[in-house]
């Protein structure tokens, strides 16, 4: 079977890397990967390095000279039984599923486009999950909430929809006395910090992070003065995210380090996961990864996050942009450790039983496998 893919963004996040580890277990597996994605693009480089046959393109050129680069899409997709297109918001009139869609169709190709999404944007349209009804379509769903949402609103076949969650490598993200110790080691905090609080994600407006921010404010100057935020990752957001810092006179309660490869050293450090994210969320990786290394996690009340995080129980959830609110989780959370405990132990309980990639992958596998018989 021939999978292909297809990533219109530059960035690396966790949508990304899923794509990476797909790429990786599927050629393991046997299968052959195709990739479409922009030239010098983390997944363009990370899956050409694991073995798939990679067609890049110029992302900031494409909007504005799609014939220029439809030949090198068709060839792609011409390789792919079935193609996963990962839904990002429109460029300039310029739409990678309707672009994909396009170029199967004028080249009368049998490929399944699959847009994939667990992110709900009210402005979408519905063109971008089924782009043409004369080209074969089915939507996956990394989310329940998102797959209700295309069926009610989107007025999508139910038939068309699948929920596959994605998942996360629960042998990977657990806890061990020799991971914790070389946490210490590479990220090292001032010796009285608590609760260590964990942001680890794209520096951009949706992930919230000024929320934290004032939320450590607030909280160091009341009940929690030794409290501390470890800030783990990259984005357009960086700079202003440390002049916020200083703006808010917490320089010794914020910590930033750079995107890595390996953040189960970074929860090793954590005693909760904060997730304040604004808007455009599905089920973040982060939250299965942190849950799966038995943290508690704190997180915005929107699209597939309540499918994990139960109140009281693997943490808590509060409303976008409530600050107030977010601090009294914190100190709700904090306030009784036993509780806190308890609610890592139930957050790894939950991974284990439904969230475990191994399982998941073979998921995709076995509907792909189905959809080209």
């Amino acid at each position: 079977m021939k999978i292909g893919f297809i990533e219109d963004t530059p960035l690396r996040g966790g949508t990304q890397i899923w794509v990476t580890e797909a790429t990786k277990i599927f050629i393991d597996n046997g299968e052959e990967v195709t990739v479409i994605a922009p030239e010098n693009s983390f997944v363009a480089i990370e899956c050409g390095k694991l073995g798939a046959e990679v067609y890049t393109y110029d992302w900031k050129d494409i909007p504005f000279n799609k014939d220029k680069y439809k030949a090198n899409w068709i060839e792609g997709l011409r390789n792919s039984d079935v193609a996963v297109c990962t839904i990002h918001p429109p460029r300039d009139n310029f739409h990678c599923s309707i672009f994909g869609a396009e170029c199967i169709k004028e080249a009368n190709l049998n490929t399944i486009l699959i847009p994939k999404t667990g992110t709900i944007v009210p402005e979408y349209i519905r063109e971008f999950y089924i782009p043409d009804p004369n080209v074969r379509t089915q939507v996956i769903s990394i989310t329940n909430f998102t797959r209700e949402y295309l069926i009610d609103h989107y007025k999508i076949p139910a038939k068309m929809v699948t929920l596959l969650y994605q998942g996360t490598e629960v042998d990977r993200f657990t806890s061990t006395d020799t991971t914790k110790a070389e946490a210490v080691n590479r990220y090292p905090l001032p010796d009285n910090a608590g609760p260590i609080l964990g942001s680890v994600g794209s520096f951009e407006e949706r992930k919230g992070q000024t929320v934290l921010l004032e939320a450590v404010k607030i909280l160091s100057e009341g009940k929690l003065p030794n409290v501390h935020a470890m800030l783990v990752g990259e984005g357009p957001d960086e700079a202003m995210l440390k002049a916020k810092v200083i703006e808010l006179g917490i320089k010794n309660n914020v910590s930033f380090f750079p995107f890595t490869r390996e953040p189960n050293y970074i929860f090793e450090r954590l005693d909760i996961l904060t997730l304040p994210s604004l808007n455009k969320e599905g089920l973040p990786n982060v939250l299965l990864e942190a849950m799966s290394m038995n943290l508690p996690c704190i997180a915005t009340e929107m699209a597939g996050i309540p499918e994990i995080i139960f109140n009281g129980k693997t943490g808590y959830m509060t409303q976008p942009g409530d600050v107030n609110e977010f601090v009294k989780a914190i100190e709700k959370l904090w306030s009784d450790k036993a509780s806190c405990k308890q609610m890592g132990v139930n957050s790894r309980k939950l991974m284990e039983a439904k969230m475990d990639k191994k399982n998941q992958f073979t998921e995709f596998l076995n509907f792909f496998r189905n959809l080209v018989k």
